[in-house]
């Protein structure tokens, strides 16, 4: 019999990644990377390949700030993404790739002490289904490897 693969819930949100991003460069369509920082209201987008660096404002007025992952404000596309099936899967960054691989690879999955709805609860059912596994890690592996 094989050893059960163990993951914990570690109870994060989605917004847990959103303040480091990996997107395609709009310029070169190689790695590059945004950032937000929500004490200085700035986010960046830094191509290392060509140079490319943008900053923009990310309050709307004295008293509005919106908080959204750090390619939304470029309207970039997300570098680590890939097909599956019908729908896509994708990670924000090699942090948050890390923790759906863990979560994919194991075979039991513990949720303690839940505070809110975390992460895991609202991914798209075809990330759950231990059936697709072999195909997700697959993908996972891919990405890495980008």
């Amino acid at each position: 019999m094989q050893n059960a693969i163990r993951f914990k819930d570690q109870n994060l949100s989605i917004t847990h990644f959103y303040n480091e991003v990996l997107i395609e460069c709009v310029v070169c369509s190689k790695m590059a990377k945004c950032s937000v920082s929500n004490e200085t209201n700035v986010a960046k987008l830094i191509c290392l390949n060509c140079g490319l660096n943008k900053t923009k404002n990310t309050q709307i007025d004295a008293y509005i700030r919106v908080i959204m992952p750090a390619h939304s404000y470029f309207n970039a596309t997300l570098w680590l993404q890939y097909s599956f099936k019908k729908s896509l899967f994708w990670a924000y960054n090699y942090e948050h790739l890390n923790y759906l691989e863990a979560y994919i690879q194991s075979t039991l999955r513990e949720h303690d002490e839940r505070q809110g709805f975390t992460l895991l609860e609202k991914l798209p059912k075809f990330i759950h289904k231990g059936t697709n596994r072999e195909g997700l890690l697959k993908i996972i592996k891919k990405l890495k490897s980008k």
